[in-house]
């Protein structure tokens, strides 16, 4: 009898590391998001206090602005990113991605990609472009690919990983989704992938942000959350930022990406800070908002 009960037990722990490792059929592993944090809105921080408030906060790690006027400057990449990766690290965070001013392969960019490759991130984005008026827009397109595949090589050499974010506005390659799209499938995504922003692809696709998810969700290699809603003001409609939850995302997008087979970084954005707003205030809504994405992704 013992033996019999022995072997229940062992059959229904199994089935419970078992259900638990599922996701949907999918067999993806239950925690598989990896929760981080755009910290524009914190840059001016030291590495030390950034690691702080993630811990604090309760994200992961950080998707961090290495360009002109970010967190860490270009130019001082050697000496000030490690030292932000191992403030993050004693306090068991990580540094996920970084957000470049990278569009082609350069000394400058150079120095910036391979110092992030030998600290273990794996992630950055792209720079963004926009149309130049008066010219066909396909030309652009085109371009920009061939700009790519140096960087597309470099990033196999590295074992790093590009990811164009799309943004809503006027000239914006990528804002559309099929034209970013147009560029990215030339590539492997694990070279060049694209960082759908599903705020943004709300502002532009209205009802059609779905089929654009859907185009793209192949080449995914981060995800990005923001929410907003239309406000009428004396120039016109506008998209105006909020909390998560209060705006015109749709719960089901992350319904579908629950049912896909990605499992990348979940990167939240944050626009709607109010200029002078206290600390305190800023993490209330921070966990806020990250408490609503965990919720919808559970």
């Amino acid at each position: 009898m013992n033996e019999s009960i022995s072997r229940r037990s062992l059959l229904a722990g199994a089935a419970a590391i078992a259900a638990a490792q599922v996701v949907h059929g999918q067999g993806i592993t239950a925690d598989r998001f990896q929760f981080i944090v755009f910290n524009k809105p914190f840059q001016a921080l030291s590495a030390d206090q950034t690691a702080e408030l993630v811990a604090e906060v309760g994200w992961d790690g950080i998707e961090c602005p290495v360009r002109a006027k970010g967190q860490v400057e270009p130019e001082r990449v050697e000496d000030d990113l490690p030292k932000l990766v191992e403030a993050l690290r004693k306090r068991q965070r990580h540094l996920v991605i970084i957000t470049t001013d990278v569009r082609e392969v350069t000394p400058l960019n150079e120095k910036v990609l391979r110092t992030a490759a030998r600290l273990g991130i794996r992630k950055y984005r792209l720079a963004h472009y926009k149309y130049e008026k008066n010219r066909p827009l396909t030309a652009q397109l085109k371009e920009i690919a061939a700009r790519y595949r140096d960087l597309a090589a470099l990033n196999k050499e590295l074992g790093i990983q590009a990811g164009y974010q799309n943004h809503s506005g006027v000239d914006y390659v990528g804002s559309a989704i099929w034209d970013i799209h147009s560029v990215l499938s030339e590539f492997d995504p694990a070279q060049i992938s694209a960082h759908f922003d599903i705020g943004h692809a709300t502002v532009e696709g209205g009802m059609s942000w779905a089929t654009q998810a859907r185009l793209i969700q192949p080449l995914l290699g981060a995800v990005y959350v923001k929410d907003f809603a239309w406000t009428r003001t004396a120039g016109g409609w506008r998209a105006r930022w909020c909390p998560v939850g209060e705006g015109m995302i749709s719960r089901s997008f992350f319904d579908n990406l629950k049912n896909s087979d990605y499992s990348g970084p979940i990167s939240q954005h944050f626009e709607y800070f109010e200029a002078g707003a206290s600390r305190e205030s800023m993490i209330a809504a921070c966990r806020k908002d990250l408490q609503t994405v965990r919720s919808w992704l559970a």
